[in-house]
């Protein structure tokens, strides 16, 4: 990692007299966001575009090898535990579309995963809708029964089926867009929460920064809290755990190098959608403790500090 002393000691020497302490303040932590930004791009991780970490880099937290998925970059470190299923689904045509951790026991997903970059952003089809003989929200054909309810849990519970992997971001193909509707990729959501701040989020992700000049590739994991029992808002009759906050990891992959950050958001049955969004702004690090979730675990040591320690919005065009 470039060492940030000289900028700093730069910054010292050549301070003008009549800035102000905020303004200084300022330039200390753009001048750390430059440092960082030019760390990054020193690794050569990831330069393929394999969306995996070079076999040389040092990774103590890597995920394990069981299977070449599990070695992607957008992929937290697994749980683990016989009941934690780590479901791929992928399509033979465009490859892995989508990954989600699934608790059996408390019949919910942790989050899901997945990327957006060139190949698999392109609008060709249109949003899935379930035929007559269909369920629009069908169960996951890879999750065993015994894991999963027998029948839609979210039906006439005032809940929307909240899409953490959006049918918005996996239009490239129909069987892609209709495996975003498995109940496996859904977390319940009040309305005015999932078409509200939640939306704007999306879009934030979807539309603003997965572009061609933003980005190489997008890294994305999202989800809602099941595991500590404050950060759960309730459970309904049926048992389905309705989270108290939810989040996203972002890691972007450009010419510079690498930059995260993290939203953490309570789920709360107001509109918020005309809050500032740089408001539930979080490092990864903050992210990792409020979660107790290791995001992008299969990141090389040195890039993964760098990356997940600080939050640097203005180079994500947040203000």
């Amino acid at each position: 990692m470039r060492s940030v002393a000289p900028f700093l000691a730069f910054a010292k020497k050549n301070q003008p007299q009549n800035l102000t302490p905020l303004i200084m303040k300022k330039l200390f932590f753009l001048l750390i966001g430059i440092s960082l930004l030019a760390a990054c791009g020193d690794d050569d991780s990831d330069n393929t575009g394999t969306g995996t970490t070079p076999k040389a880099s040092k990774n103590i937290n890597a995920n394990p090898t069981l299977r070449p998925e599990y070695s992607r970059l957008e992929m937290p470190h697994i749980k683990g535990g016989s009941t934690n299923l780590v479901v791929v689904h992928s399509t033979a045509k465009n490859g892995v579309n989508y990954i989600v951790e699934w608790d059996g026991m408390k019949k919910s997903q942790r989050w899901s995963c997945y990327t957006l970059d060139r190949s698999n952003s392109p609008k060709n089809v249109s949003r899935w809708y379930a035929g007559s003989s269909e369920e629009q929200y069908p169960k996951d054909p890879d999750i065993p029964s015994a894991y999963t309810f027998d029948s839609d849990p979210y039906w006439r519970t005032g809940y929307d089926h909240g899409h953490i992997c959006p049918s918005y971001d996996r239009l490239n193909s129909i069987e892609e867009n209709k495996q975003t509707f498995y109940l496996s990729n859904m977390q319940p959501q009040r309305n005015v929460f999932n078409a509200g701040l939640w939306a704007k989020m999306e879009q934030i992700v979807s539309r603003t920064w997965n572009t061609n000049q933003f980005r190489d590739t997008l890294y994305v994991c999202k989800g809602g809290t099941i595991d500590k029992e404050e950060q759960i808002l309730t459970r309904i009759s049926n048992g389905l755990i309705v989270p108290r906050y939810f989040f996203m990891a972002i890691l972007c992959k450009n010419s510079q190098g690498y930059k995260a950050l993290g939203f953490w958001v309570e789920h709360l049955n107001e509109d918020h959608s005309n809050d500032n969004i740089i408001n539930y702004v979080v490092s990864i690090d903050e992210l990792e403790r409020l979660t107790d979730i290791d995001f992008f675990c299969n990141l090389a040591d040195d890039v993964e500090e760098a990356t997940e320690k600080i939050v640097y919005p203005v180079s994500w065009g947040l203000r």
